[in-house]
């Protein structure tokens, strides 16, 4: 009997998606990304043999985060920098975009991969929208593994394009290296409404759509950021954000933005800052994982969810705290441990 006999008809053998991998065939690439974003439960132990596999061929690329509200101008950044990148510097270039996810299917909408109508039909580019599904931090649940076989399909760069949340966009700090922010001039978030959050933890600040009536607006927005930028502690690597304008209608700004993000790289590899990163971002990805497993057994016990149940009744009726009763929920399933 063939090895592959008894898989599911979508799912190729394990050895079978580690070669078409490697091989950077971008089918193969997109089917592995599908794997490990697969919920079924029979999925899981064929997904982590793969991750397993193609550890050792991943690692090289430049993991770049590109965030920012909704109507900064992500995708369409993202697309004329990725052009460049393909066509004027031999880059092999890959694009996981994060979706809002469909309230029908909870697929991705793929609006993101709409707007780089160029990038997409480059040969040595990938783009793959993936649905958010509600996971938090503006990325997908397993945005950490699509980056890894990105990797080991030997993209040169990988972009992680956020769904465009807000603030609340730094969980995809944790898993990149350089973190690039789009900002917006007159969006009502000038000095008067600089957050210590998200702007604190960006290695990069863009105000974009720096073109037609708002080149002057823009201009004056980076003036006040890179100002104000001065007015936060040093960070542990002594990088010093900096701050651009950029147009990518007009193709301005492009290169300068690519020359900050290499320059960020060079400072972080030099002082040794990018491993130390990259192994506090693999260890929380451990942590995240396993307070996840946790939190699907617990729900899994039979008499765990009885009492879950009884629980959220009396939650729901106040007559208990959410924070008491989870608390007590919890002693007792550690004790029957």
């Amino acid at each position: 009997m063939p090895p592959d006999a008894r898989l599911p008809r979508t799912r190729l053998s394990v050895p079978a998606y580690v070669d078409g991998v490697r091989r950077g065939d971008r089918a193969t690439l997109a089917r592995a990304i599908t794997l490990v974003e697969s919920e079924r439960a029979d999925d899981a132990g064929p997904a982590a043999d793969l991750l397993d596999a193609i550890l050792p061929f991943t690692g090289a690329a430049r993991r770049v985060a590109i965030t920012g509200v909704p109507g900064a101008g992500k995708s369409t950044l993202i697309d004329a920098l990725g052009v460049q990148l393909v066509r004027d510097h031999g880059e092999r270039v890959a694009v996981l975009s994060v979706d809002p996810s469909s309230p029908v299917s909870g697929g991705s909408l793929l609006g993101d991969k709409t707007r780089m109508t160029r990038l997409a039909v480059e040969p040595r580019a990938f783009v793959r929208p993936s649905p958010a599904r509600g996971h938090l931090g503006g990325v997908a649940p397993r945005t950490r593994e699509a980056i890894l076989l990105c990797e080991a399909a030997g993209f040169d760069t990988v972009f992680v394009e956020t769904v465009g949340v807000g603030q609340s966009e730094i969980a995809v700090r944790e898993m990149t290296d350089c973190f690039v922010l789009l900002l917006l001039a007159g969006a009502g978030d000038e000095l008067q409404g600089l957050k210590r959050g998200i702007v604190e933890m960006a290695d990069v600040l863009a105000i974009t759509k720096a073109d037609g009536g708002n080149r002057e607006p823009a201009a004056r927005a980076r003036a006040e950021y890179a100002g104000a930028m001065h007015l936060f502690p040093p960070t542990a690597d002594r990088w010093s954000p900096p701050v651009l304008a950029t147009s990518a209608a007009e193709g301005q700004g492009i290169v300068e933005l690519w020359d900050a993000i290499l320059a960020h790289q060079s400072h972080a590899e030099a002082g040794g800052h990018r491993l130390v990163r990259r192994r506090a971002q693999a260890i929380a990805w451990l942590r995240e994982l396993v307070a996840i497993g946790l939190g699907r057994t617990l729900a899994r016990e039979p008499d765990v969810a009885a009492e879950l149940a009884t629980y959220e009744t009396r939650v729901g009726e106040f007559k208990i705290s959410a924070v008491s009763a989870s608390n007590e929920l919890l002693r007792r399933f550690l004790r029957r441990g």
